[in-house]
């Protein structure tokens, strides 16, 4: 291991017992972005956290923050309303939280309780109710130069972050041990990741956060994050002519919450587990608008992307963009990132170019045990037009997907990979079998064995797994299942237009993409986000697609890999003529 486990080890077990239970208790934590020591020793921290059965969300940002000193006067106003004081300002409070409750079952006041403990970065210790010694002994610098480059090169080429942009940047708290499993030097890892991405930019822009995961898709989020999801969304929505809107609206003119704005870009590291079910969003929505439609989320709104069912009938343009990627090894974030994002672009567009000439996409596998892939995938619509192939999604330049906006006239955003390299599209139809034999992303990424991969039957419309690790499949029907809930959920509740629901409920149990892997530089690992790039391999996703029509409530992508099974990957055009990509496994394709 790069770092010294022994210390990371002790730290969190020193904290451990500073702590003592937790259970049921959310902790706050703010340091400023300038102390790179408090940043560090959250990993530890954290993990000491979840280890003892308690919830943590983490702040950071340059000497001041609005958006917290506005969050700070939510709670101190909800403590006095808590003390039976009675204003304009809490009677606004109780207003909105009564016409939120409406909805939400006596849920939603809960989410306006203060943090349990707060603490806050000083002078080698973090203080507060109880005080807790900076520990930043398990931090190793690695590959400094060349991480603090990759960090360049993406703000750069992939987001072109202009001087007076407002950054968001989302890293990952360590899970307690159960939930953690063998993956602690990834999750270091993505300390140093993200702190090279705070770095590169202006720092004064910047707003840093994370916050803990859940094992379920059901379970309630951590609390301060919910809070700031909910104010966001609210803000965003406070001119919609509902009952719930204005009560917010008059809430948020005494106490100024305007001073909760959304960021320009984000970049964030996904880890292994799920935010939690976001309550408003649920049971209320935040509608367009025109009010034709309601997003699920702040999120949604900000981003708009085209492939969000709602996005055709939302008038505000979209107002971020977004990229990501997982707990990556630092090597593989280096190696797969700091390269030419032009030449990157070109590969996916000569894929591209191949796609967009065919009608039909032919998979044909050699070897692979007793299942064999074999596919035939449909590009084009009953009605003539054809599946939209896109460009590998490491494209977050701009917040319009310029694009999309030529081919539909409508303002939809971006969203990148990090890393990228993939020409991919949303299947009219695909039938016959494949066999995924490197990884699959449910909750997390699960690395498959080729000897006992995953084997998806495609029947055109539908899709079943017919073979595969017994522990991964159960993994995966829970996920399914409870995407379904809350669907359901959604539906119940009216958050989301009938027409919508329909739409998800439809897709469900489709193919929602066929991908060709581009990225030269990707390498074998044990994350999904890197494997879905490595040049001659394949992927394919179960659930919502990447158009309107397709869209569902989850969307978990297969790699296999081409060269191990030896698959010749080809088109065919309107008239019978042949377009290689593949053969046995090798690209057939000029420049690649």
């Amino acid at each position: 291991m790069k770092y010294p486990v022994h210390e990371f080890n002790d730290a969190a077990a020193k904290y451990m017992k500073l702590l003592g239970s937790l259970k049921g208790k959310d902790i706050l934590v703010i340091l400023d972005i300038d102390d790179a020591d408090a940043f560090y020793s959250i990993a530890p921290l954290s993990m000491a956290v979840h280890e003892q059965q308690g919830d943590m969300c983490v702040l950071c940002f340059s000497k001041k923050s609005e958006a917290f000193d506005a969050m700070n006067e939510v709670w101190d106003l909800n403590d006095s309303l808590k003390e039976g004081l009675s204003d304009a300002k809490t009677e606004a409070l109780r207003a909105f939280m009564e016409a939120a409750e409406k909805k939400c079952s006596g849920k939603f006041a809960g989410i306006f309780r203060r943090p349990d403990m707060v603490l806050k970065a000083g002078k080698g210790f973090f203080e507060g109710e109880i005080e807790l010694p900076i520990n930043s002994k398990w931090h190793k610098e690695y590959r400094l130069k060349e991480l603090q480059e990759t960090a360049k090169v993406l703000w750069k080429d992939v987001y072109n972050i202009k001087k007076n942009e407002r950054i968001g940047v989302g890293f990952c708290l360590i899970p307690g041990k159960e939930m953690l499993k063998g993956s602690l030097e990834d999750y270091l890892d993505s300390y140093l990741i993200s702190r090279a991405m705070m770095e590169a930019c202006n720092k004064g822009n910047v707003f840093v956060s994370a916050s803990t995961q859940r094992q379920s898709m059901l379970e309630d989020p951590e609390r301060v994050s919910e809070l700031r999801a909910t104010l966001l969304g609210c803000e965003l929505e406070k001119d919609i002519d509902e009952d719930v809107f204005r009560k917010y609206r008059q809430l948020s003119k005494l106490l100024r919450l305007d001073r909760i704005k959304p960021v320009d870009a984000t970049f964030f590291v996904s880890s292994k587990g799920y935010p939690g079910r976001h309550l408003f969003g649920e049971r209320i929505g935040y509608p367009t608008l025109n009010r034709k439609s309601r997003w699920q989320s702040p999120g949604q709104i900000l981003y708009k992307l085209d492939f969000y069912s709602q996005s055709k009938s939302e008038e505000r343009d979209p107002m971020a963009r977004v990229g990501f990627t997982e707990t990556i090894p630092i090597d593989i974030f280096i190696e797969t990132n700091l390269v030419d994002w032009d030449d990157i672009r070109r590969r996916n567009q000569n894929i591209k170019d191949i796609l967009d000439r065919c009608d039909k996409v032919f998979v044909k596998g050699k070897v692979m045990g007793k299942h064999v892939t074999r596919l035939e995938v449909n590009l084009v619509k009953p009605d003539g037009t054809r599946r939209w192939v896109r460009r590998s999604d490491t494209d977050v330049r701009e917040k319009i997907n310029k694009e999309y906006l030529k081919m539909t006239g409508i303002k939809a955003g971006n969203m990148a990979n990090i890393p990228g390299g993939e020409a991919f599209l949303t299947p009219e139809s695909i039938r016959g079998k494949f066999v995924g034999d490197v990884v699959i992303h449910v909750d997390q990424s699960y690395v498959l064995n080729p000897k006992n991969p995953i084997v998806v039957e495609c029947y055109g419309d539908s899709y079943k797994i017919i073979a595969g690790p017994e522990g991964i499949i159960k993994k995966l029907n829970e996920r399914k299942d409870e995407a379904m809930k809350l669907l359901l959920e959604s539906e119940k509740h009216k958050s989301m237009p009938q027409e919508i629901i329909d739409i998800k409920k439809r897709n469900f149990q489709r193919i929602g993409e066929f991908a060709i892997n581009t990225n030269p530089k990707a390498r074998l690992c044990e994350y999904l986000i890197v494997n879905e790039k490595i040049a001659r391999m394949m992927h394919i996703a179960l659930g919502s697609g990447f158009e309107p029509d397709r869209d569902s409530i989850y969307h978990m992508d297969i790699v296999f890999n081409a060269p191990r099974q030896m698959l010749d990957v080809y088109g065919i055009d309107s008239k019978g003529d042949e377009h290689w990509i593949l053969k046995e496994g090798e690209f057939a394709v000029k420049n690649m």
